[in-house]
């Protein structure tokens, strides 16, 4: 009989990960990030804009020689945007073996949301159509937009970011 322990710690990883967010404030709201697309959170540092990219790609980091691109998720879901302080954070996350960072006003917890405490949102023809919210968490007398890291970038800015535009590079 052959045991592959990769394979069983992963799942182990995974089992443990499950259920667990990552809490983020934008404005007055609070988003939550599945625990296993977050590989670090680091504060605010200078980023280097890229031109002819969308106002919310707010350019590049050196991140101990990987050149992230940086997202202001207040930007990107359309508010307004809010000038950075010690308590805004750049959340990096890996999507699609994509490292990107999230620039948030502030990190909160993490959270255990069991599946029973997580809803779907409602559907457009209630005027609630969030393609980034993969559901709602409750949390005591709180609700939390849970997003959808795989949704966060659509199929474009994934091909621009894996061609090259804003790819992650090591050095």
């Amino acid at each position: 009989m052959s045991v592959n322990l990769n394979e069983i710690n992963e799942e182990l990883e995974e089992d443990t990960q499950h259920g667990k967010f990552l809490t983020f404030a934008i404005g007055h709201e609070y988003f939550g990030i599945e625990i296993q697309y977050v590989k670090e959170i680091i504060g605010i540092q200078p980023v280097i804009e890229v031109p002819e990219v969308p106002n919310y790609v707010k350019g590049i980091i050196n991140l101990r020689g990987s050149i992230i691109p940086v997202i202001d998720v207040r930007l990107k879901f359309k508010k307004e945007f809010l000038e950075y302080n010690d308590r805004t954070c750049i959340i990096v996350i890996e999507i699609k073996n994509i490292l990107i960072g999230l620039i948030v006003d502030q990190v909160a917890e993490v959270l255990k949301i069991a599946d029973e405490n997580i809803v779907s949102p409602p559907d457009f023809k209630t005027g609630f159509h969030q393609k980034y919210i993969k559901g709602l968490g409750k949390v005591g007398n709180e609700v939390k937009l849970l997003l959808d890291c795989e949704m966060i970038l659509d199929e474009d800015e994934v091909e621009q970011m894996e061609n090259g535009k804003l790819k992650t590079f090591n050095f």
